[in-house]
């Protein structure tokens, strides 16, 4: 058994553990709002993209770009990209592990891939297991910005431009709620139509009256690109919300821990000092107890030769 010294030790490191984790903890609530009001001042202008790009396509559904796709399975195998966000460091409980898992999944399936990393966490990761990474965005995990989605989105839409792959996959966390968070796998590129046909249409857009100016070409070629670069820029706040909330969480979780460490360990301590405190107390019993006898024999050694030289005078 410990004695109290090493008990007041462990329990003196655990509290200042405490201060690290209540410090990440605080920091990451306070990154978690100012993320979520970024992304909510953002989100008008990409949901005004989005209706654009849905009116379009409902109005003409059998419109035909390089960016859009009808879901017809082409013959042969498809060169994928899979475009991976993590974070930049750990602590955050499963949520780097889910997105790496279903990286990994998805990279075995694809014998012609090509992988852009986004955070230092799943770099090395890749970097650990020998699996190459074709590009790795610094410095965008954890400040995500609409200038780095926009470089993310040039290199993404050089890529599927040039030929060199032929689907453009993102795989990311976002936030179900307030509590709980969901690693998802969408298709960037090309966008599947479907999404924008609902089987229900208000009569009064199916009266409208569209002219493309200079041309419809024109039109997608610029709405297009801006759609996918803020998709982008909402899944890196996405993340980055579910990062800090997963960090959060992990943090109340050691917290928790760390208050029934010491808890137990204040147990054992009094135990402990009670148990040191019970020997002294024997200790020094006996103590009294052995000078007590030690004093009793002097006193019966004086006696008796006391007797004996009383006895020697008569």
């Amino acid at each position: 058994m410990a004695n109290a010294r090493e008990i007041q030790e462990r329990m003196k490191s655990i509290q200042d553990t405490m201060k690290i984790t209540n410090a990440m903890y605080m920091i990451s609530s306070t990154k978690l709002r100012k993320a979520k009001k970024e992304l909510a001042e953002t989100e008008p202008y990409f949901f005004t993209l989005q209706g654009m790009l849905a009116r379009i396509i409902r109005h003409l559904p059998e419109v035909q770009h390089r960016f859009l796709s009808d879901e017809k399975e082409a013959s042969g195998e498809k060169k994928k990209a899979f475009l991976v966000v993590t974070a930049d460091k750990g602590l955050a409980g499963a949520y780097n592990h889910n997105v790496l898992k279903i990286a990994e999944e998805e990279l075995e399936k694809c014998s012609q891939s090509h992988l852009l990393v986004v955070g230092e966490v799943g770099r090395q990761y890749f970097h650990s297991r020998k699996i190459p990474v074709d590009e790795h965005f610094l410095y965008t995990a954890q400040n995500p910005t609409m200038h780095r989605a926009r470089v993310i989105t040039g290199k993404v839409l050089s890529l599927y431009e040039s030929g060199k792959v032929d689907e453009v996959h993102m795989i990311y966390t976002s936030m179900k709620n307030g509590l709980q968070t969901e690693t998802n796998e969408i298709q960037l590129l090309p966008i599947k139509k479907s999404i924008f046909q609902t089987e229900k249409i208000p009569m009064d857009m199916l009266q409208e009256e569209f002219f493309y100016r200079p041309s419809l070409e024109a039109v997608l070629n610029s709405v297009i690109p801006n759609y996918i670069g803020g998709y982008i820029y909402g899944a890196l706040v996405e993340s980055y919300c579910s990062e800090h909330n997963a960090r959060m969480v992990a943090m109340q979780a050691a917290n928790d821990s760390a208050q029934a460490m010491i808890h137990a360990l204040s147990v054992e301590y009094n135990r402990v000092r009670q148990a040191a405190i019970t020997q002294e107390i024997t200790e020094v019993i006996a103590g009294a107890k052995a000078q007590k006898r030690k004093k009793q024999k002097k006193l019966e050694k004086r006696k008796q030769e006391t007797f004996q030289k009383e006895f020697e005078i008569c």
